[in-house]
């Protein structure tokens, strides 16, 4: 499934509309209805903000993993309170996001209390963008930084296969008079659904993106998806921060490193079945002026040194742009999730 870009033949939907249509989907592939609202909103929200790798791109992988067997998608977070600063979750072989919905309560209660607090979700599959997970406590007033880590798909910087996942790291700070300060960026030099979309859509890669199965450096996406790997972001520098959110995403929470689930005997299996880390800041606790005017005052400085756009500008602005215009659909796309929701 392409992202939206032929808008010779486009429909436009609300985004509460394609909202309802993916939740039709979740619910009709075995998602309990809960699971279903925030993994659909989790969706919609993507393609919402032009985040076409993680929107509904994903809906084929979601539905085939779900009919593999490979996720419980009635799974029931178990949440557990085991300490005044640290929240554990046992997503029971489901979705991350409902399990950190369950949690969230909770967590944002210590993180108030105590300043800081910790949620570590184990046993759990991650298959979406990371920043719609720290966001929200941004427009909270809380800073959030999380990890999660995936399928061994990327060389560590030195070696000669992969051992890594792509594992991002999301960041989100409030500002006082604009949108949170949101960021999310894979380890890996480029994030696997948009080398899913270059091969699709028959496009080259930059250099430097990864390598085929001989471990030759190549741009063609479909030799990195057919038995070839990623490469990390700037080299050692990039392979320490992959390294460090396997640490903190599968060996601190209890999840699985990136190598260490076998899903051979569920075909069609596409998420990765790992671990995640938060950690959430409640900065009204720090000395000083308040945090989100000290925020605001970094970046009219980094707009003062000729800065045009910041993290989650151009998300912020097709935001907008979604909200009061519809999402666009190509034909293909919407009779293909249309087909999904047996509509």
């Amino acid at each position: 499934m392409s992202a939206p870009h032929d808008h010779a033949h486009t429909s436009t939907l609300s985004v509460e509309a394609l909202t309802q249509l993916l939740e039709t989907i979740f619910l009709r592939h075995g998602v309990s209805a809960e699971a279903a609202g925030v993994l659909a909103a989790n969706c919609a929200n993507a393609e919402r903000d032009g985040a076409h790798s993680h929107g509904v791109f994903r809906m084929p992988g979601y539905v085939s993993t779900l009919n593999s067997g490979w996720v419980n998608g009635k799974a029931l977070p178990q949440v557990e309170d085991v300490a005044s600063g640290f929240v554990r979750v046992d997503a029971g072989g489901g979705f991350a996001q409902p399990a950190l919905a369950a949690a969230r309560p909770l967590l944002v209660e210590k993180a108030r209390s105590a300043g800081i607090a910790v949620l570590a979700i184990r046993n759990s599959h991650h298959f979406a963008a990371l920043w719609p997970d720290v966001e929200p406590f941004a427009e909270d007033g809380l800073v959030a930084l999380s990890v999660v880590n995936s399928m061994t798909c990327v060389v560590p910087h030195g070696a000669d296969r992969p051992l890594f996942g792509t594992n991002p790291i999301a960041f989100a700070a409030p500002r006082a008079g604009g949108a949170p300060i949101v960021f999310d960026l894979a380890t890996s030099a480029i994030a696997h659904g948009d080398v899913q979309i270059a091969a699709r859509q028959g496009e080259k890669l930059p250099s430097g993106m990864g390598v085929d199965s001989l471990g030759q450096p190549t741009c063609d996406p479909k030799a990195i998806l057919e038995g070839g790997a990623l490469l990390p972001f700037g080299g050692h520098k990039g392979s320490a921060l992959s390294m460090m959110v396997e640490l903190l995403a599968a060996a601190l929470t209890g999840g699985h490193f990136s190598f260490e689930f076998d899903w051979k005997n569920h075909p069609g299996a596409k998420t990765p079945w790992t671990g995640q880390l938060l950690i959430v800041i409640d900065p009204s606790k720090a000395a000083g002026q308040p945090f989100a005017e000290r925020s605001q005052e970094l970046v009219r400085q980094m707009h003062g040194v000729g800065l045009k756009r910041l993290p989650g500008d151009r998300r912020h602005l097709q935001r907008a742009r979604s909200l009061a215009e519809g999402i666009a659909l190509d034909a293909q796309t919407l009779a293909q999730l249309r087909e999904l929701a047996g509509h």
